[in-house]
């Protein structure tokens, strides 16, 4: 249900959406208006249709370039209107066509502790490089790839028999706890941007 005067989220996934689940399940000051993917098989897409939400499958294969796809996702998510789109395990690269279209109301969650590893791959990377502490960062996307300024993280001790699998749930645990919170501070217009720093300000009294 869309209440009148609540923020108007977007959310696109590619997976199973567990991270969309997290979102469902907390007090955002807005609401999901749309979940998108760019796979017909992402399992999230029916977790969406569950909830009463409308979805949508846009596949990047029907487009010969990342431009011509992420043109498309604009208009596709302005039919919308959203206040907020957050990418909840979308596996695409976003070209300036997409994040410059919404910029400032563009939310990512990725699974390291930005700058460190960005892209893919991350927990067995962060094994690999003998890191101690590894976890999951939300951010304001911008067209530099995981890079853009950072809401809020949370850290999770590395194992030493840990494996990229039992890291991985881990720290998926962390972004269910930590993305929404971020979610929730947009909607209540509680982020002030400043460069890369991302101040959170106190509730209105």
């Amino acid at each position: 249900m869309i209440r009148p005067g609540r923020k108007r989220i977007a959310v696109l996934i590619s997976g199973r959406g567990s991270n969309l689940g997290a979102l469902l399940a907390h007090e955002l000051a807005g609401d999901v208006v749309v979940v998108g993917s760019n796979r017909a098989d992402a399992g999230g897409l029916e977790r969406a249709r569950s909830a009463g939400i409308p979805t949508f499958v846009l596949s990047h294969r029907d487009h010969p370039t990342r431009e011509a796809f992420d043109y498309a996702l604009v208009d596709r998510l302005n039919a919308c209107a959203p206040d907020l789109v957050v990418l909840a395990g979308f596996m695409r690269i976003l070209t300036p066509v997409f994040t410059d279209a919404f910029a400032g109301r563009l939310i990512n969650v990725h699974p390291s502790l930005l700058p460190a590893f960005p892209g893919l791959d991350t927990h067995a990377r962060a094994i690999a490089e003998g890191v101690k502490l590894h976890g999951c960062t939300v951010h304001y996307v911008t067209s530099e790839l995981d890079r853009g300024p950072i809401i809020a993280q949370a850290a999770v001790q590395v194992e030493d028999d840990d494996t990229a699998e039992t890291l991985a749930a881990r720290v998926l645990v962390q972004e269910h706890s930590v993305l929404p919170w971020a979610v929730r501070l947009h909607c209540e217009g509680r982020l002030a941007v400043e460069g890369l720093r991302v101040r959170v300000l106190p509730p209105p009294t």
